[in-house]
């Protein structure tokens, strides 16, 4: 009786499971369904997810952009600034993050609770002084403003991540370090990075993906189309006043998340593994 119970619940646990992850990626199958329907098909049979025609023909233009800002500018200026972004935050959030785990220096609690109260601040609220600061700097419409902040502070969430995660490595690890006469530096340098390697990852993993699909930013600080990325690219498919070409946008939407899904196969799990160590070590 006992089996036959645990086969049942099995049973019903697979099929729902099976159920939810189909709900979830049925978007995603409706967009790519939609990047090979001709445009007249697309809302009129919206339930079907099999084109009566395969139309190509919505990928080449949709990568061939705009005029002569092909998509693999938009593509280019995303990776670029995607790369630098998570190169600036690795960099900042574990310095920041190592300063307020191991180094005793003044007004460390008061700068923590700062960097709390920064973590619920909604982004709106320093929008605009932030425009005005990098207005002033003469830095709109170049990608400094989407790439400078990441070095010089990070994302305060993940300073957070960082801080909980280097807490639960053992101090004795630094006190041995010290006796060998390593320095502050050496002792992030030499033993706590390297232990620090699956937060990392995580970081690196969620900046990747928060900065690849960031619309406001770019929107608000660049203006010149050849300093667009994927996200305003899609964007200027879409034009309220005339057409909108439905098509090439579901076409490119399509290819703007393959980076995504390859990030997401290829290091998940690095991904599972930061989460529940960070969980386990808070």
């Amino acid at each position: 009786m006992k089996i036959m119970f645990a086969k049942y619940k099995t049973t019903i646990y697979h099929t729902c499971t099976i159920f939810l992850g189909l709900l979830m990626i049925y978007p995603i199958l409706w967009t790519f369904a939609s990047s090979l329907k001709p445009e007249s098909e697309i809302f009129r049979n919206a339930s079907s997810l099999i084109p009566s025609v395969l139309k190509w023909e919505n990928y080449v233009q949709g990568w061939n952009g705009f005029g002569d800002v092909s998509f693999t500018t938009f593509f280019l200026n995303s990776t670029f600034v995607t790369t630098m972004v998570v190169i600036g935050t690795i960099f900042s959030s574990t310095l920041v993050a190592f300063g307020f785990a191991r180094v005793k220096f003044r007004f460390r609690t008061p700068l923590f609770i700062c960097l709390l109260a920064t973590l619920m601040l909604p982004q709106q609220v320093t929008l605009i002084p932030q425009y005005i600061l990098f207005h002033n700097l003469g830095w709109v419409n170049t990608f400094l403003p989407l790439i400078v902040p990441a070095f010089i502070g990070g994302i305060p969430f993940f300073i957070f991540l960082m801080i909980q995660f280097i807490r639960g490595i053992p101090k004795e690890l630094d006190e041995a370090a010290a006796i060998d006469g390593c320095s502050s530096f050496g002792i992030f340098w030499r033993i706590v990075l390297p232990l620090t390697t699956p937060a990392i990852a995580t970081v690196a993993i969620f900046s990747f993906y928060w900065t690849w699909d960031d619309f406001m930013s770019p929107l608000i600080y660049l203006n010149d189309t050849k300093l667009f990325t994927v996200a305003l690219g899609l964007q200027m498919f879409s034009d309220p006043s005339s057409v909108s070409a439905w098509g090439p946008m579901f076409a490119m939407s399509v290819a703007s998340i393959v980076p995504q899904l390859l990030v997401f196969l290829f290091f998940q799990k690095y991904l599972v593994e930061g989460i529940t160590a960070g969980s386990m070590k808070g």
